[in-house]
């Protein structure tokens, strides 16, 4: 609500709408969450869109975790009401903190440059190349949200399930957070400016990736002239991030190349691909 509360006093209403969801996964509490944003919007005279999803279900049917369920649908929504609407972007509350939240989580998965520098302030939508997604509160620390509510007399509702360490995202946030803040208090603040120079960083990557021009995979990679060029492992781990092979499979495909040996068939297998080694060519294929 901070940030419609904000947007409310500079843009006239006819300027913006609410989108809310309700994901249907804490009974009373989500739908008295809807009652309350259709209260605020219709006190600011705001017009609102709701959607009701059955997440849980959704979660199931796709073998996916709720978060990413509800992230999905959410996401496929806003869009759909950009284009059907007229509007010109989705703004997201997305703060300091679950950005920094978003990178620890990357940093634990493996993500790699592309998932430790953080979210951008503007991008597109996740899935829609022609919806412009917006986080005008991404430099702003969840502290600070919390003071500017409470100076304004400003009410809300907190989703108590943020309090249970049942999700990684919570227990980072509950359990970890709290101890870099003894260690450095500014720490939100850190990683935010380390998340601004690994996106550069990465920039600079991903420039020197386009020009190697190196093949798809599924052409064909010649793997000697790989390593003939600088940061070939890396070379080869960003070729191969498409392909969802896990940390151990590509360090015993790294480990095989390096050991010099004379290598004709070989075979290395992820959730959805193959990979093999025929001749001197680095192929992949999707599992049947």
């Amino acid at each position: 609500m901070y940030m419609a509360e904000r947007y409310s006093r500079t843009a006239k209403p006819s300027d913006l709408a609410v989108a809310h969801c309700n994901f249907r996964l804490r009974g009373e509490e989500s739908d008295g969450d809807e009652a309350f944003v259709r209260a605020w919007c219709a006190r600011k005279g705001i017009e609102m869109y709701t959607a009701a999803f059955d997440t849980a279900a959704c979660a199931s049917d796709s073998g996916i975790s709720i978060e990413m369920a509800a992230r999905e649908l959410r996401y496929a929504w806003f869009a759909e009401l950009c284009r059907e609407h007229g509007f010109d972007a989705v703004a997201v509350a997305h703060n300091a903190n679950d950005n920094a939240e978003t990178m620890m989580l990357n940093l634990l998965r493996g993500t790699g440059g592309k998932g430790i520098q953080g979210m951008k302030e503007e991008g597109l939508v996740p899935g829609a190349a022609d919806v412009k997604l917006l986080r005008p509160l991404l430099r702003v620390s969840r502290e600070e949200i919390h003071r500017f509510m409470t100076s304004e007399g400003l009410k809300w509702r907190e989703d108590h399930t943020n309090a249970e360490n049942i999700y990684k995202r919570n227990k980072i946030r509950n359990e970890i957070f709290p101890l870099f803040a003894q260690i450095n208090p500014a720490f939100l603040k850190a990683l935010g400016r380390d998340m601004a120079h690994l996106g550069q960083e990465h920039e600079i990557a991903e420039r020197y990736f386009r020009s190697c021009a190196l093949p798809s995979l599924e052409a064909g990679l010649n793997l000697r002239s790989l390593m003939t060029l600088d940061s070939w492992e890396w070379l080869l781990f960003r070729l191969c991030e498409p392909y969802n092979l896990s940390e151990e499979t590509f360090d015993k495909l790294v480990a095989l190349l390096k050991s010099g040996l004379t290598i004709s068939s070989k075979t290395f297998e992820s959730p959805t691909h193959l990979l093999y080694i025929k001749g001197k060519e680095l192929y992949a294929a999707p599992r049947i």
